[in-house]
């Protein structure tokens, strides 16, 4: 059994079959196999104004932030209805990167001369992303049947190395790993925070671009709220269960988010909930 490469957005799976992954080699095109993704648009090429959510997503997270500096943020979750968005529940807060918020690569357009989600810079993605599968401890969890689970083994990669080309992607080994660049890509093991995740779309495959930012996760907070993430979105753990049990693949969810200022001015052109 080789190697593989694992990744999916709104519930879509797809693998690649890798070589033995002791350092970030090359993968020659015979060992690939095509990712059955929805379509994804990463950093679209239109001004703000031309932009609009997908009319396909009818579930969308909104967060929302004081500032590009906060590493706090108010999440409240939507659902579209009669061609409305309609709050589904009371709103819940989250922590954000320790610097604050940079625009990230998801499905809006960028502003020419804003400053860009890199690899460590310690700020959550903001803008319109797609959301992927969970990855968690648990042999099941609580989820819509279309969402993909996985359940995290210690052969189990996540590429944060920008040099790699499985770079931002769950890479599955079919031995344990062994050279210190594998274990230094091991997902974290035995780690509360890391018990379930849920996958935000930042620079998401098949169009990573390299230090452009990776892992970037709705996970669960530490300090019970009380400490910022590397860069991810967390929240309580019961509240993040119910919002993974909660995501259905089908409606094309969707994590917004945005400093307060930016959500108010992108509101009616992106149609925003």
């Amino acid at each position: 059994m080789e190697p593989r490469s694992h990744i999916c957005l709104s519930g879509a799976a797809g693998y690649v079959r890798l070589r033995a992954l002791s350092k970030p080699a090359p993968v020659p095109p015979a060992a690939m196999t095509l990712l059955p993704f929805a379509c994804l648009v990463v950093a679209l090429a239109l001004p703000a104004g031309a932009f609009e959510l997908p009319a396909a997503s009818t579930q969308c997270l909104v967060g929302v932030a004081h500032d590009w500096n906060s590493s706090s943020a108010t999440l409240r979750l939507y659902q579209k209805s009669g061609g409305r968005w309609v709050a589904d529940g009371a709103a819940w807060p989250a922590r954000l990167g320790k610097s604050g918020l940079v625009w990230g690569a998801g499905l809006h357009p960028v502003p020419p001369t804003a400053t860009t989600k890199q690899e460590g810079d310690w700020r959550s993605p903001a803008g319109v992303f797609a959301i992927g599968g969970a990855w968690g401890y648990d042999a099941t969890i609580a989820k819509c049947p279309q969402l993909s689970y996985r359940q995290v083994t210690s052969r189990d990669l996540w590429i944060e190395d920008s040099a790699s080309p499985q770079y931002n992607r769950n890479v599955i080994l079919d031995h344990e790993p062994a050279t210190p660049w594998e274990k230094k890509q091991q997902m974290k093991q035995s780690d509360p925070a890391h018990a379930l995740k849920l996958f935000i779309a930042h620079n998401a495959p098949p169009a990573a671009t390299p230090h452009a930012g990776s892992s970037i996760f709705f996970h669960i907070w530490r300090g019970g709220g009380s400490r910022p993430t590397a860069g991810c979105t967390s929240m309580d753990e019961a509240k993040l269960r119910a919002l993974v049990a909660r995501i259905d693949p089908a409606r094309h969810p969707l994590y917004i988010l945005l400093p307060k200022a930016e959500y108010d001015q992108y509101r009616a052109t992106w149609k925003l909930p």
